[in-house]
C-alpha cells in the first residue's frame, strides 16, 4: 500500500507537488491529510508527522513500509519505481535540465516563497503589487521564472515545459497558483502555460479540494485577518 501524507491543500505547496505528480501520472495512492494546527514542537501536527520522519514536515510517502520524505526525494523515488510513467524527460540532457530547475526551485526563490505564501483561496493582487515595489527579491524571482518558463516553452513548443507533463511541471504548479493569487504580472505565454497546467486533471483536483477546505489558519495568513 502506498500512502502520501500531506498538509492543508490551500497552503501546503510542498505537499501539492508529489500529490499532483501522482494523480496526473495515474499512480495509485491513499491520501492521508494532516491539518496544520501549529508548527510548534508538541503540536498535534508535529507529533503526527514527527512519528514518521525526523524532520517532522510534509509531504511523506510511505510505500509498503518504506518512508520517503522531502518532495524531491519522493519525486525521484517515484521516477525509479514507475519508469513506465516517464516522469522525467527521456533524453539525458533534458533530464539533467529538468533536474536542475527542480533543484533550483527546491533550494531557491526565497523571496517569492517567503513573501508570497501559497494561498489558493485568496485573491491578493494589491499585496502582490506592493511586494513588487518593496521587495526586490520578489521581482527578481518572478523575472527568473518568466525567463525559465519562456525559454523552455519556446524550445519545446509546449504545452508543458518539456513538451509532455513531467516532474518539472508538478514542481512549478504551486508557483502558478502564487502568480494568480498575488496578481503578479507575467507575459501572455506564461499566463497561458499556467492555465494549461491548472486545467490538468491532477492539478485541477488539488485546486478544487483547496477551495473546498474553507479552513482559515491565522498563522498562514500574513495579509488577511479573515477569509
Amino acid at each position: 500500500m502506498t500512502q502520501l501524507y500531506i498538509g492543508n491543500k490551500n497552503y501546503s505547496s510542498w505537499s501539492m507537488r508529489p500529490w499532483v505528480l501522482m494523480k496526473q501520472a495515474g499512480i495509485p495512492f491513499e491520501e492521508v491529510a494532516l491539518r496544520f494546527d501549529s508548527f510548534d514542537t508538541g503540536s498535534q501536527f508535529k507529533n503526527a508527522i514527527g512519528a514518521l520522519n525526523p524532520v517532522a514536515k510534509v509531504p511523506v510517502l510511505v510505500d509498503d513500509g518504506l518512508v520517503v520524505w522531502d518532495t524531491l526525494a519522493i519525486a525521484e523515488y517515484l521516477a525509479e519505481t514507475h519508469p513506465d510513467k516517464k516522469l522525467w524527460p527521456q533524453a539525458a540532457a533534458e533530464r539533467a535540465r529538468a533536474r536542475s530547475i527542480c533543484a533550483e526551485m527546491h533550494a531557491g526563490f526565497g523571496g517569492l516563497r517567503g513573501h508570497c505564501g501559497m494561498n489558493i483561496e485568496a485573491s491578493l493582487p494589491e499585496v502582490g503589487a506592493r511586494l513588487l515595489r518593496e521587495q526586490p527579491e520578489v521581482k527578481s524571482d518572478l523575472e527568473r521564472i518568466v525567463q525559465m518558463w519562456g525559454d523552455l516553452l519556446a524550445q519545446h513548443g509546449g504545452p508543458m515545459l518539456f513538451g509532455e507533463f513531467t516532474i518539472a511541471d508538478a514542481y512549478f504548479a504551486p508557483v502558478g497558483t502564487r502568480i494568480k493569487t498575488y496578481g503578479l504580472p507575467v507575459p501572455a505565454a506564461i499566463t497561458a502555460y499556467i492555465e494549461r497546467v491548472q486545467a490538468l486533471p491532477g492539478v485541477k483536483a488539488w485546486i478544487d479540494d483547496a477551495l473546498a477546505e474553507k479552513d482559515f489558519l491565522p498563522f498562514e495568513e500574513p495579509y488577511r485577518s479573515a477569509r
